[in-house]
């Protein structure tokens, strides 16, 4: 539960600043030097603390009255600011004291931009509920956010009728970096868009949309604002977005989206399922194995270069520098964890051969096939690799090309797996083919589950399914 009250008095304002913990007194500063006539905002804060046993990561947020700025066509709004993804107190209550040098705590806090309607005299408190479900993602998954990220919600940010019902993230347009005690907070920004928009991240780039947002005023302007009540997408607006923007760009750039979280499965059809040695990623029916941790260390990686613009792709080696349990380098957010706690001590490294598949079949539900063309086109075809990992237990199938560096997947055997990882490399001139065969996944709502694509030269099958496969594997 959490209940809205006025902020206590910031460090200047208090009797015994030795108490004020550093932390807060680091971000409360960039509050007060970008809102010094509001010392005593609105704040939602958790009745228990996520350190006394809480469900709520934030201790709080903060609700500030932004008036805009009429020259750059801004609307009046609500500033949403959060406290406790980076390190408030510096005691290992909740984030272990790393010093000044680097992050503090995970790094950043989120904000969140609402417009204000006509007549509102205070702010919601919705928005305050959507970040803690974010902090809750980020605490549970050790995946941290980063500027271009999106977020599948599937439903209306605000549980209303509304079109806004995903999320993208920015550096927030005012907020500073801020250095404290315990290291570096950043701002990052929430930016509430609707289904089209987040497909269109998907398919290109986070940061080209937030760049077309910016250029609609009423879909976000240069502060990226949101509005539920907006009925329209940028594509409905501006018809002439999709084409001259976002497909140019697809074409020019392809897409940076390297990896998602997703219902899938892959089975071997080269051995019968009933070989004990069979390391397929999924047995419908009993336990799959797990990922080694290096393997798990191996994907998260290759999710998190698969962000950056390189001029060849890599699949970084398997790293097996761990600190307290934890990759050093977290990867951007995605809907789940690809970290696996306990898989190092379930199937030791060095005891997992990789092996060459003759025939595989492809499972997918409905939303995660969907993206397959974005994988081919986007990605395979600008020489890159793209990693669907599986919500629902260790597998993992990534898709890589001939000019990816690292795979064990290669020309002379294109399937390979690595425990319950599978690699399947694609030629460029097979891609062109399987984008042709699968041209009516792009219209998902135009065939019925299930849906079987089969290459019986290539030995390659690829199976859309109901969800209720992948939930409920033994029925």
């Amino acid at each position: 539960m959490e209940t809205a009250a006025p902020v206590p008095p910031g460090p200047a304002a208090c009797p015994f600043p030795p108490l004020f913990p550093p932390g807060l007194h680091g971000i409360y500063g960039e509050c007060r030097r970008l809102y010094p006539e509001q010392p005593n905002p609105l704040q939602v804060t958790a009745i228990i603390k996520y350190w006394l046993g809480g469900p709520d990561p934030l201790d709080y947020v903060s609700m500030y009255r932004n008036v805009g700025s009429p020259t750059q066509n801004v609307p009046e709004h609500w500033h949403y600011i959060s406290f406790g993804l980076s390190d408030l107190y510096g005691d290992n209550r909740v984030h272990e004291f790393t010093g000044p040098g680097g992050p503090s705590g995970f790094g950043f806090e989120l904000t969140f931009r609402l417009k204000r309607e006509t007549g509102e005299s205070a702010p919601p408190t919705w928005p305050a509920e959507l970040m803690q479900g974010l902090a809750r993602y980020v605490f549970q998954s050790e995946n941290t956010f980063c500027s271009g990220d999106h977020v599948s919600w599937h439903s209306p940010l605000d549980n209303s009728e509304s079109r806004i019902q995903h999320m993208l993230l920015t550096e927030d347009p005012q907020m500073q970096p801020v250095q404290t005690p315990f290291g570096v907070v950043s701002f990052l920004q929430i930016v509430g868009v609707c289904t089209e928009e987040l497909h269109a991240a998907q398919q290109w780039n986070g940061q080209g949309i937030l760049e077309l947002l910016r250029t609609v005023p009423v879909a976000g302007g240069p502060w990226l604002i949101t509005d539920m009540r907006r009925g329209e997408t940028i594509f409905e607006i501006d018809p002439h977005l999709q084409q001259d923007r976002v497909d140019k760009g697809i074409e020019t750039d392809g897409s940076n989206l390297s990896g998602v979280s997703a219902k899938c499965a892959w089975d071997d059809l080269s051995r019968p399922p009933e070989d004990d040695e069979d390391s397929r990623s999924i047995c419908i029916g009993t336990h799959p194995r797990r990922l080694s941790g290096k393997d798990t260390e191996q994907i998260r990686e290759t999710l998190r270069r698969g962000l950056e613009i390189n001029s060849k792709a890599v699949l970084p080696p398997i790293n097996a520098q761990r600190q307290n349990g934890l990759n050093n380098d977290r990867a951007p957010s995605r809907k789940d964890s690809l970290e696996s706690e306990s898989s190092a001590t379930i199937i030791p490294h060095e005891l997992i051969r990789t092996r060459q598949l003759e025939s595989v079949h492809l499972k997918f539900n409905q939303e995660s096939g969907a993206l397959i063309p974005l994988c081919l086109r986007g990605r395979l075809l600008h020489g890159r690799h793209f990693t669907y990992k599986s919500i629902t237990g260790d597998t993992a199938i990534t898709f890589v090309s001939t000019g990816v560096e690292g795979a064990f997947a290669t020309e002379e055997h294109p399937y390979a797996a690595h425990g319950p990882w599978l690699q399947i490399l694609l030629t460029e001139e097979f891609v062109e083919r399987m984008l042709e065969d699968l041209e009516d996944l792009n219209s998902p709502e135009e065939f019925k589950l299930p849906k079987e694509y089969s290459w019986p030269e290539k030995k390659l099958k690829v199976s859309i399914l109901p969800d209720s496969v992948f939930d409920n594997p033994l029925h």
